[in-house]
């Protein structure tokens, strides 16, 4: 019986450890999150900007998201208000941004004040990204007649909403056009497409107003044309 209390007291030890583990909720705006670098964070996942802190009446909103190339593959939450209805606003708006690829996405019903700000730090993280595309060093004088590089354009703010345009080329040709934000409206939806079949036949900026959506239409092409100035 005697032999067996020092096996009885260092079972009782090795178990406390377990007893006193506090694993981490992940949900907190609290002061203790801390802003992250505004440089990006590069790992074997992706790229990861984050956005801004946005401040809103129910608390803080800070999003993270990463970067797989062009693709956003990933969104995380550093700051959020401690309330149900965020907690359930959340999935469906990081779903929401990795089926659009953009921070042009619905609000949710019950969520107006978390979901604005949701979508102001995602597009602050975003436009951090494509600062950083068009501020690096142009790969084009070293790289060899062919390479691809993508360029953003300006955010061209318009009454309908912001316009922002990404070019992806190939040497000096325009192979891809992508929109970064756009006005969510019906019009804008039908003539983005025109917009951009008309761009990878002229190669150039120099392109027609889609009838019923002037505001857009200008607005892409400011944008465009700043991305083809920022190549060179």
């Amino acid at each position: 019986m005697k032999r067996a209390i020092p096996v009885l007291v260092l079972s009782v030890a090795g178990l406390i450890p377990v007893w006193r583990y506090e694993p981490s909720t992940g949900t907190s705006s609290s002061s203790s999150v801390a802003d992250a670098a505004t440089t990006p964070s590069t790992s074997s996942s992706g790229t990861t900007f984050t956005g801004t802190t946005v401040t809103t009446e129910k608390g803080d909103v800070q999003v993270r998201i990463t970067f797989d190339g062009d693709e956003i593959t990933a969104v995380r939450m550093l700051r959020q208000p401690n309330h149900p209805q965020t907690t359930a606003a959340v999935p469906k708006l990081i779903a929401e941004t990795l089926e659009a690829q953009s921070a042009d996405i619905d609000t949710v019903s019950g969520a107006t004040l978390t979901s604005d700000g949701y979508k102001e730090s995602l597009q602050a993280a975003i436009d951090k990204r494509a600062a950083a595309a068009s501020a690096s060093p142009s790969a084009s004088a070293s790289a060899p007649a062919g390479a691809s590089r993508t360029v953003a354009g300006s955010t061209v703010t318009t009454e309908k909403g912001d316009v922002q345009v990404q070019v992806t080329f190939d040497g000096d040709e325009i192979t891809a056009v992508r929109m970064l934000r756009q006005p969510n409206h019906p019009q804008t939806t039908a003539a983005v497409p025109k917009l951009i079949a008309e761009t990878l036949e002229a190669q150039s900026a120099d392109i027609d107003t889609v009838s019923g959506a002037t505001l857009t239409s200008d607005g892409y092409k400011e944008s465009l044309q700043a991305a083809i100035d920022a190549k060179g």
